[in-house]
């Protein structure tokens, strides 16, 4: 089967240090192809959840989350278009959450933190361990992704919906 694989807390703000292209390269025999500088990989050839789980861990000199997700799920989801109704503006960003795990509780849609009238962070859809939505570029709404982690109950990592679309691409790809 293949995997797109999230790493946690990798390469942000000086933690959790590591270099996803040459993890990539020490893989290749799994057809991994390394996206950005985050820890985010698509995995092309065959192998188990739990295999890829310990060696991609093998490779890390930390500990951190890591979400494995089946290649399909991320083509079904950027298939959909889920932003199409959605303001596009420079100052706005389109992010998706991935959770470690559908997370246990429902959360009223949408959500706009602070507020509705002044939100800084807003959260769209809940698609099973994917939380969609838009940020506006400011320092505050750091705080507000953390606030979603805590509202649901279930570790996550954040990537920007250009990266989602990258990955679809090259999953398309073969």
């Amino acid at each position: 089967m293949r995997w797109v694989v999230f790493l946690r807390a990798v390469n942000v703000g000086g933690t959790n240090r590591c270099q996803p292209a040459q993890i990539a390269k020490q893989l290749a025999k799994f057809g991994v192809v390394n996206i950005g500088a985050v820890g985010t990989f698509v995995v092309r050839e065959d192998i188990s959840k739990s295999t890829l789980r310990a060696t991609i861990a093998k490779k890390l000199p930390f500990k951190c989350e890591i979400m494995i997700c089946p290649a399909r799920d991320i083509i079904k989801l950027a298939s959909r278009d889920p932003f199409a109704q959605q303001p596009s503006r420079p100052n706005i960003t389109r992010f998706v959450n991935v959770l470690a795990k559908p997370p246990p509780l429902p959360l009223p849609l949408p959500l706009n933190l602070p507020s509705a009238d002044d939100w800084l962070l807003k959260i769209i859809a809940i698609q099973n361990r994917f939380v969609l939505g838009l940020y506006r570029r400011q320092m505050k709404t750091i705080s507000y992704l953390g606030k979603i982690e805590k509202l649901l109950g279930v570790p996550m990592t954040t990537r920007n919906w250009n990266t989602i679309e990258k990955i679809a691409k090259i999953l398309s790809q073969g």
